[in-house]
């Protein structure tokens, strides 16, 4: 069911606001992305104006930078340990900004929006 992200025709204190129109296509908006762990897939989506965007539908690998050494190394997602935007999303693996997840190299905290921009940037804790 795709999400209306136009004006509401209700006010705050409940009442009827006059509708100066129906709902316009261009108002809808779309189904959350929730990345999970698995095999690499992605799908593209055209977006508004023609634009194209890279959906991240599940992720292997995540690229994680260590801060004492300053380099960026290609590490593999074990599961997510933490998630700050849901609780429920670390029984189901799904990743968002600001999870942690562990990796082959230890816990790193995603610095990345998976959903939006189609890759796992992450940095190692």
């Amino acid at each position: 069911m795709t999400q209306f992200q136009g004006k509401s025709h209700k006010k705050f204190t409940g009442g009827k606001r006059v509708a100066s129109r129906t709902k316009k296509r261009h108002e809808l908006g779309r189904e959350p992305t929730l990345p999970r762990t698995g095999p690499q897939s992605r799908s593209i989506l055209r977006t508004h104006g023609g634009n194209m965007k890279v959906v991240l539908r599940r992720a292997e690998f995540a690229n994680l930078y260590v801060p004492a050494e300053k380099k960026m190394y290609r590490a593999h997602i074990v599961t997510v340990k933490s998630n700050p935007a849901n609780p429920h999303y670390v029984q189901r693996n799904i990743m968002n900004l600001g999870t942690v997840i562990e990796t082959d190299k230890g816990l790193a905290r995603i610095t990345s929006r998976p959903g939006q921009s189609g890759i796992i940037n992450a940095v190692l804790l």
